[in-house]
């Protein structure tokens, strides 16, 4: 009995030392436990192993298992493989190479997908941001968002890109397409929503990791020119284009991509009143910050660390030095290895909210939703919605099927050609591509027996009305910049397209013209000459929602994302929203846009 007692005594005490560290494991949160896991690693990590999770390299780099790296990007330049498996397959490949390491500590793989899973051919394409931005419709932006984190998650990739949250303050930029709108309120509120989407709760199978960018002034820089200097000063910075940023830190955003302008004449990757003062400490931005391309060597080296980058993209020629001159510049005490930790802690703790320490690899059972009918059926509302109808004198539109219809230009029956950059390659391609549908595919669903097909408009046909598809061709980045460093691009239609307009004007067949662009271009003149106008930006592989529209099945609901110049000269009168000058009026002012009950 004795004994007994001492037992049952030991076991009571045994339950209540269990129920006490229960009882104090539910009081911490699971970002204190993570934390706590974060640091127990960096703990046993060598300085060379913490400056590999600080880099981040292409696909095909062959580095992964003797540089501790934390993440591989692809873009543009060899594919992983021909279809979805063997991306999945050479990302496991990679994947199993780092967890072979003393840690084990898992890979990111990143994608600029921006409108979707636009490097993998097949996949769902959605209108650029600029075409969401003219949708209006916060609820669309998430969707869009989610079936991106799929799509991208189907072709082994769990961290994108996107969302670009850029304020553009002058349409000579070339990246206009890709910011939703100049509306900061606007802005703000779609940050959120694709913040939301593509993040959902991390953990998801589903979900990817967002990447707010690029921070900041990245839009509102001298000119237009990508990389400029950004003379807004620090309270317009505040006011202006911070807010979207908010909005994304509030979302819980896990990346924010540093930018390659200048504000101060300080490059905003070695900016560390805005990247650590403001957006750490003052925003609390918990999540990674991570530099654009080769962004050690191009902006400051160790001083972008010191300003508080924390994952570099070491490509092009960069790892070597990255990780070489980082480490000696721990040595000799330029960098303090405090701040490295800080670094190595923000990317860990990411790897552990995403659960890829348990959960590592790609899912095969994804690979189905790529391009699914139920997903492209979004992609062609975010089209219907995302059409501003600037024009339609005396109700020329909606079209009859029962008209004879001549549609006309190489943009009305080429996918590459109506989808812009960062379509299959980072420059967009110009040829069709896996999976999409057309302008003319739509014309041509609507109204077989009624449609003529004039691709070099000749005008050698006669009909009740043309519709005259017309834009610019691909660009990204600086590509697209107009008087910038390439100054390939310009601001209106090209002489070609122009010839499209005036060869029908002249036949006196009533003209509708849709405008295939990433901004607006000044197109005054051409849309005189028009019975209707339609700005259609860049719909992305589901063309065929475009005559949805024209035929009027679905009725218009874009309004104008940005207010349209009237001619070159406003150029140089317009910086933003608000700036103006009083005596220049727009053609068309912001949140414009006809439907079916109005007539212009």
């Amino acid at each position: 009995m004795k004994y007994l007692n001492s037992y049952g005594l030991i076991i009571f005490m045994l339950i209540a030392v269990y129920n006490a560290c229960n009882n104090m494991t539910q009081g911490i949160s699971e970002d204190e436990i993570i934390e706590q896991k974060a640091d127990s690693l960096i703990a046993k990590m060598s300085l060379e192993e913490k400056i590999g999770q600080m880099t981040m390299v292409r696909h095909f780099d062959e580095n992964i298992a003797n540089k501790h790296l934390g993440a591989i990007i692809h873009t543009e330049g060899p594919l992983p493989g021909e279809t979805a498996l063997e991306w999945q397959n050479k990302f496991e490949e990679f994947q199993k190479k780092a967890l072979s390491q003393t840690h084990a500590i898992p890979l990111f793989f990143g994608v600029d997908a921006v409108h979707g899973q636009n490097t993998f051919e097949g996949a769902t394409i959605f209108p650029h941001n600029i075409g969401f931005g003219a949708s209006g419709n916060i609820d669309l932006v998430k969707k869009a968002a989610e079936i991106t984190a799929i799509e991208s998650r189907a072709t082994g990739f769990h961290w994108v890109f996107s969302p670009c949250i850029a304020i553009p303050y002058n349409e000579k930029w070339g990246r206009v397409y890709e910011a939703f709108s100049e509306s900061t309120e606007v802005t703000t509120q779609m940050a959120r929503a694709s913040v939301e989407g593509h993040q959902g709760s991390l953990t998801e199978p589903t979900s990817v990791m967002a990447t707010a960018k690029h921070f900041i002034g990245d839009g509102a820089t001298d000119y237009g020119i990508e990389g400029a200097e950004t003379t807004l000063d620090l309270k317009e910075v505040m006011e202006r284009l911070l807010p979207p940023y908010r909005a994304a830190i509030e979302a819980g955003v896990g990346a924010v991509m540093t930018s390659f302008n200048t504000i101060q004449n300080i490059s905003m990757h070695a900016h560390k009143t805005l990247i650590t003062d403001t957006l750490k400490n003052s925003m609390g931005f918990e999540g990674i910050v991570v530099t654009d391309w080769k962004g050690y060597s191009r902006f400051g080296e160790h001083n972008i660390i010191n300003a508080g980058i924390d994952m570099v993209m070491a490509v092009d020629g960069d790892l070597d030095d990255f990780q070489q001159g980082l480490k000696k510049a721990v040595q000799d005490s330029l960098v303090a290895e405090s701040r490295i930790n800080d670094a190595v802690r923000r990317i860990l703790k990411m790897k552990f909210k995403m659960g890829l320490f348990k959960d590592p690899y790609p899912s095969s059972q994804l690979i189905g939703s790529i391009g699914s009918e139920k997903h492209r059926e979004v992609a062609k509302q975010a089209v219907r919605e995302s059409l501003v109808l600037l024009k339609n004198h005396n109700n020329i539109l909606p079209l009859k099927p029962e008209q004879k219809i001549i549609v006309v230009g190489e943009f009305a029956d080429n996918s590459g050609l109506q989808s812009g950059g960062w379509t299959i390659h980072w420059q967009g391609t110009e040829e069709s591509y896996k999976g999409a549908t057309t302008i003319l595919d739509g014309f041509k669903e609507m109204a077989s027996d009624n449609i003529i097909y004039d691709k070099q408009g000749l005008g050698k046909y006669d009909g009740d009305v043309a519709v005259i598809v017309v834009g610019e061709k691909p660009y990204a980045e600086f590509f697209g910049d107009v008087g910038g460093e390439m100054d390939m691009f310009q601001l209106t239609l090209t002489e070609q397209h122009k010839s499209y307009i005036d060869t029908y004007h002249n036949k006196g067949i009533p003209v509708v013209v849709v405008l295939i662009s990433g901004r607006p271009l000044i197109v005054t003149d051409e849309i005189e000459k028009s019975n209707a106008f339609v700005a259609a930006w860049l719909p992305g592989s589901e063309g065929d929602g475009i005559a949805e529209v024209l035929f009027g099945k679905h009725d218009f609901k874009g309004k104008l994302p940005h207010s349209w110049p009237k001619s070159i000269d406003d150029f140089n009168g317009k910086y933003g929203p608000n700036f103006w000058d009083k005596s220049i009026e727009p053609l068309y002012s912001f949140g414009y846009g006809l439907n079916y009950n109005e007539a212009l």
